[in-house]
């Protein structure tokens, strides 16, 4: 009786021209229909231009003989090398269980080479490095060179999730693409170790009954013309959803250069599609800072605070003033504390047609590819997809996203025990009638409430509902400026009415409040 398949798909990335077709071409016993660059379009470049799959069976590692998991199958996913068929490389390394990061060893890493580990720490957990054309090294200084480059991808990867992981050196097409096939390859060995009616199905052109996530399957299907097809996805029923936006966790990529700025723009890759999309990024509550992350729900029960721009210890700004109100922006977290956790809400130019859970990827696509710069901006999962089109005015509502805002001013002067005068608080034009009520604080120490606008020119009565202190009455008695010393019989300039009374020294007014991104009203809130 045959033995079951078990099937673990390898990734094979890295640079262009690194030799990854050629490693494929080496490893595999059986090919699929678009293995090996047969496009005439790949042939016509010279390079991949899409993924390409092959594989090669062995025993299966730790399974008795005779039993059902005797053998296991690899299937190769061999991704373009190109920078700018990133897209793809991104869509391919989401499909595999472990990736080859193919190394040219006369060049070492290359600026691909770095994107695709990247990827590789994002979408798989296991990594092998496969250094390449070891045959274009001078045979007496091989092993020495060997060594030395190996030594640089082991330090390479010490900051990564991939520490320790294999080196493997091989010469997948000695002599180079034009050599005779008569060449064998080197190190291979090595390498192995470490809605229509279906009439048939294959996996490698072995006929099969069933197949199962993570196959690669090959469907024989009758009166269909396949130029209609476009890539999809197969899925169980309702587990795809298409979406307009989306709550997602968010993740920098070290490597990215520059912020991760609310209403930017950036690549949003989710699943196989890759769409533009604009981010607005939000944190904990500051208190919250320390909160265990959880990547499998978004509670929309809680607050958050919105940020300018994504908060990390590198690139943490200072506050901006606008007008006459502070927001409180990333610089201005706790003692420039970071959160445990933080998320982005991504609105889509186009829909998009995913799984909830599904790994997100952020990429600046538009940068030049020939610079020595990461593009690949942040990752993370997607939590929540909004599919109603007009989820601005059903769904983000609930979603409380504030900012802090901070104004202050200063006490003008005493009307009575219990009333001052304030300016410089708001703007001459601004409508003083939508802050009444709300909570200012006195340096002095006193609470007050904004009672009413007082003139024309902004400024605006406060009511001390506790009264003003004793000592607060001292500091604010006016000090009369003379003109002359007493004695003289000359009037002071105060009582020419010249001259506005101020106080000892200043007593400035503080007003904090909450204003809810997505609040339709614009209402201003204050915290008991």
């Amino acid at each position: 009786m045959a033995g079951r398949r078990v099937n673990v798909n390898v990734g094979v990335l890295g640079h262009i021209d690194s030799g990854k077709t050629a490693l494929a071409r080496a490893l595999s016993t059986t090919a699929s229909t678009a293995a090996f660059d047969k496009q005439p379009q790949s042939r016509e470049r010279g390079i991949t231009l899409d993924l390409g799959f092959s594989c090669f069976v062995v025993p299966l590692p730790g399974a008795e003989p005779g039993t059902d998991d005797t053998q296991l199958q690899v299937t190769l996913v061999d991704c373009p090398g190109h920078a700018s068929l990133i897209r793809t490389i991104i869509g391919g390394a989401q499909i595999i269980d472990l990736m080859m990061l193919v190394i040219d060893v006369t060049k070492g890493m290359q600026t691909q080479s770095a994107e695709c580990l990247v990827i590789g720490q994002i979408a798989c957990q296991k990594l092998v490095v496969v250094l390449n054309k070891i045959d274009l090294l001078a045979e007496g200084k091989r092993q020495a060179a060997i060594d030395k480059m190996t030594k640089k991808m082991q330090k390479t990867l010490e900051n990564t999730k991939f520490r320790g992981a294999p080196v493997i050196p091989v010469a997948a097409k000695p002599g180079g693409p034009e050599a005779p096939e008569t060449e064998a390859p080197q190190g291979i060995s090595e390498l192995i170790e470490v809605v229509k009616k279906v009439k048939s199905m294959q996996m490698f052109h072995t006929p099969v009954t069933s197949a199962m996530q993570g196959d690669r399957l090959g469907i024989c299907v009758t009166q269909f013309d396949p130029k209609l097809l476009e890539r999809g996805l197969v899925c169980a029923p309702e587990s795809l959803h298409t979406i307009h936006a989306a709550l997602i966790s968010v993740e920098k990529i070290p490597y990215f250069r520059g912020p991760l700025q609310t209403k930017a723009k950036f690549h949003i890759t989710v699943g196989h599609e890759t769409v533009m999309g604009r981010m607005l990024f939000f944190s904990p509550a500051p208190d919250s800072f320390d909160l265990e992350p959880k990547l499998d729900f978004f509670d929309l029960s809680r607050e958050y605070l919105f940020q300018e721009q994504y908060l990390c210890k590198d690139s943490m700004p200072t506050a901006t003033e606008g007008g006459d109100e502070v927001d409180m922006k990333a610089g201005h977290t706790p003692g420039g504390q970071c959160p445990r956790q933080q998320w982005a809400l991504v609105e889509f130019e186009k829909p998009v047609t995913c799984p909830r859970l599904c790994l997100v990827i952020g990429s600046r696509l538009d940068a030049d590819i020939h610079t020595n710069t990461c593009r690949l901006a942040f990752h993370g999962v997607l939590l929540q997809g909004l599919e109603d089109k007009n989820y601005t005015e059903s769904f983000l509502p609930a979603l409380r996203v504030y900012k802090l805002k901070h104004k202050h001013g200063l006490v003008e002067r005493v009307m009575d025990d219990y009333s001052v005068i304030g300016r410089s608080l708001f703007k001459k034009e601004t409508n003083i009638q939508l802050f009444v009520g709300l909570k200012v604080q006195l340096s002095t120490g006193e609470q007050g409430v904004i009672d009413s606008a007082f003139g024309q020119s902004g400024k605006f009565k406060i009511h001390i509902p506790g009264g003003l202190s004793p000592e607060s009455k001292k500091i604010l008695t006016p000090t009369l400026k003379k003109r002359n010393r007493a004695g003289r019989g000359e009037t002071t300039k105060q009582e020419e009415g010249t001259e506005r009374p101020e106080p000892m020294q200043p007593v400035t007014l503080s007003l904090s409040f909450k204003r809810y991104v997505f609040d339709t009203q614009k209402r201003m809130v204050q915290t008991p």
